[in-house]
């Protein structure tokens, strides 16, 4: 998402283009540039709310294939989960607060640095090269299983020869065992 507004239907395709989509909102939006951290899972939804209310904001999605069910869909996911970059000053600020989708709204002190930032991030996303969504999930995290068969399962990430693996050990026995598994199910503990 970028700028002010748009509209996804359930499988992520876009109903409506955005007006600026190929302009970096860096370049168009006015004002000081925040960070805002959601609530899990409302980031489409607090951009939505900012746009009908006119406020600046970039949320940069990518199309991604999951399945459910035995068959393909395609999803817009946020690139960075629970974050949303926010332009504005104090009142846009404390009007994001007030939408109780946001947990924090964070100053962000370099802004140049935060610009030039977004600006690759938009050339990444308007490449349309694929990107992979697994930023934190880095070998020897702590994680936890959140979807599947396996919901509710912790342990250790593994990454060998390419996959992604989480390691399940039992201390006491001093045994253990790895599976392979999508990152898509997992979220990082620490």
């Amino acid at each position: 998402m970028i700028g002010l507004g748009g509209d996804w239907d359930r499988d992520g395709r876009v109903l409506q283009e955005r007006p600026a989509a190929r302009v970096c909102p860096v370049d168009t939006l006015a004002g000081e540039w925040w960070l805002v951290h959601t609530k899990s899972r409302h980031e489409k939804a607090l951009a939505d709310d900012l746009g009908r209310k006119g406020i600046g904001y970039y949320l940069p999605l990518v199309q991604l294939e999951r399945r459910y069910g035995g068959r393909s869909v395609r999803v817009q996911m946020p690139m960075f989960p629970s974050y949303l970059f926010l332009c504005g000053g104090d009142e846009e600020r404390y009007v994001t607060l007030m939408t109780h989708r946001a947990a924090k709204v964070i100053r962000v002190v370099d802004q140049e640095r935060l610009k030039t930032e977004l600006r690759h991030v938009h050339r990444v996303m308007m490449s349309e090269e694929p990107v992979n969504l697994y930023p934190s999930i880095k070998p020897g995290r702590r994680c936890r299983v959140v979807r599947g068969g396996l919901a509710g399962l912790e342990g250790v990430v593994l990454r060998r020869r390419g996959t992604y693996r989480i390691y399940v050990g039992i201390d006491a026995l001093g045994q253990s065992a790895e599976l392979e598994i999508d990152p898509a199910l997992i979220e990082v503990l620490d």
